[in-house]
């Protein structure tokens, strides 16, 4: 295959708008495909974003946000997690860790196409993803996580049922249906273990004080309670808080509120679009709803 062919099928052009939409294909460090999006307005100033739990690039909040940064001429790459979306692979329960290193695969690809990477943005499960790439590489100055969990060991149960650890070692294994009762994915010992020893309060404590951290949640998300959001206040040194109120776990009803939050913050114009600083001494009083003017 001649080079002009390979680069059209790994940059497959995908949208005709003024700014080009790129399907970008990279390889992890494991040889599996990772598929993305770029969304490039011609600047080399690069966002990536990342999803959350069974979730793929093309879902909300994630294409929201990449519009509404690509208005703001700012070049944005979302990709799906190996196992998620068009990406190879085995879609696995847990695989922080791992996630984190499909992050530093697409990283590597975007800064080897002198691309700068301007900040890291993940939602739900994704955001715990970018802290812990975040903690471990300390390579990036601006970190935004959206709805993450701190307390990895909740909200299992709700997944697994109340005897998921018996269960387990007794079988090895737990596959989890739907309410159809159609197979959805498998949950094994080891990937069970993967998530409840990955320490956010460690992550959290290991990330730089020059990296800027934003951390967006929903004051009625009920899949991470938005109390989980006061804990990463109180540990990531650069931090600031933001809590939308009424909105749900993926912003349902809130994508544009969200979106233009994250943007002023990456903008560093936010002291005045209602992102609010946090401390350990007043958390309580620093979470309060936000007023956006988009």
């Amino acid at each position: 295959m001649s080079e002009t062919r390979r680069n059209q099928s790994n940059h497959e052009r995908i949208d005709s708008s003024e700014n080009q939409h790129r399907r970008v294909v990279i390889e992890n460090s494991h040889g599996e495909k990772l598929v993305g999006v770029l969304q490039d307005t011609g600047s080399t100033e690069t966002v990536v974003i990342c999803h959350g739990f069974q979730s793929s690039k093309d879902r909300i909040p994630m294409r929201t946000i990449a519009n509404v940064f690509e208005r703001a001429k700012i070049t944005t790459f979302r990709f799906d997690f190996t196992g998620n979306g068009e990406s190879q692979g085995t879609f696995q329960y847990g695989n922080y860790r791992r996630e984190a290193e499909d992050l530093r695969s697409v990283l590597q690809h975007l800064r080897g196409e002198n691309r700068e990477i301007s900040a890291i943005i993940g939602h739900s499960k994704g955001g715990n993803v970018v802290l812990l790439y975040a903690a471990k590489y300390k390579d990036v100055e601006t970190v935004v996580n959206i709805s993450g969990r701190f307390f990895l060991e909740k909200g299992i149960e709700g997944r697994l049922g109340k005897d998921y650890m018996k269960r387990i070692k007794e079988d090895g294994f737990i596959d989890v249906r739907n309410r159809k009762g159609k197979f959805e994915y498998r949950v094994t010992e080891e990937s069970l273990k993967d998530r409840l020893t990955t320490n956010t309060h460690e992550a959290c404590l290991s990330i730089h004080e020059n990296c800027r951290v934003l951390t967006v949640h929903g004051s009625d998300d009920r899949i991470v309670s938005v109390t989980e959001a006061y804990e990463f206040a109180k540990y990531i040194k650069n931090h600031k808080l933001c809590v939308i109120e009424g909105a749900d776990h993926e912003f349902t009803s809130h994508q544009h509120q969200l979106a233009s939050t994250v943007l002023s913050f990456f903008k560093k114009d936010d002291d005045d679009d209602g992102v609010i600083s946090t401390s350990t001494r007043d958390l309580t009083r620093a979470v309060v709803p936000i007023t956006s003017r988009i």
